[in-house]
């Protein structure tokens, strides 16, 4: 290293630390306050076709947005999940107002099928039909395309309300 150089280095090594040591906090700060409000999720179950999701927990939520919620605990969902907290990532398919309604095992929503239900779970286990009629202020309809996805079709899981959902996602990979 030249003598310049050298002097150069000493001359600007001290106030790049200091304002490292200032700069650090104040992003750590930034860091700090975007990972409150937002998750990176890996998904265990076939019901999505993605495995990686970025959760955004004040994302606005309308028809075809990704939500992860806490579903409401049950034995059904401890046989097929496990015990403890299991977060699950369904569509919205209908918002408050959207009127809900069963014909046999076909769901509508607004008058258009949506899906089917099943009678039981891969385990056996009865599932039971899920709510109708407009869907409540602060809930939401879920479902996805899987023929054994456990959604809103049934009362095990009904409406998702505002207090049980983590965020919106979307997939990533």
């Amino acid at each position: 290293m030249t003598h310049f150089a050298s002097r150069l280095v000493r001359t600007i090594k001290r106030p790049l630390v200091l304002t490292g040591l200032v700069l650090l906090p104040l992003g750590w700060g930034a860091v700090d306050a975007f990972a409150k409000d937002h998750a990176f999720l890996i998904n265990a179950s076939p019901s999505l076709p993605n495995w990686a999701f970025w959760l955004d927990k004040h994302a606005r939520i309308e028809r075809g947005s990704l939500i992860f919620f806490e579903p409401p605990a049950s034995r059904l969902v401890e046989a097929h999940f496990g015990e403890g907290a299991q977060l699950f990532g369904k569509r919205v398919l209908g918002v408050p107002g959207d009127v809900v309604s069963h014909r046999g095992h076909e769901v509508f929503i607004n008058g258009r099928k949506i899906a089917a239900r099943l009678d039981e779970t891969r385990l056996g286990i009865a599932l039971h039909k899920g709510p109708e009629g407009p869907i409540p202020d602060g809930c939401f309809y879920t479902g996805t395309s899987h023929q054994r996805g456990l959604d809103s079709r049934y009362a095990e899981i009904g409406f998702v309300c505002r207090g049980q959902i983590l965020g919106s996602g979307r997939a990533i990979l």
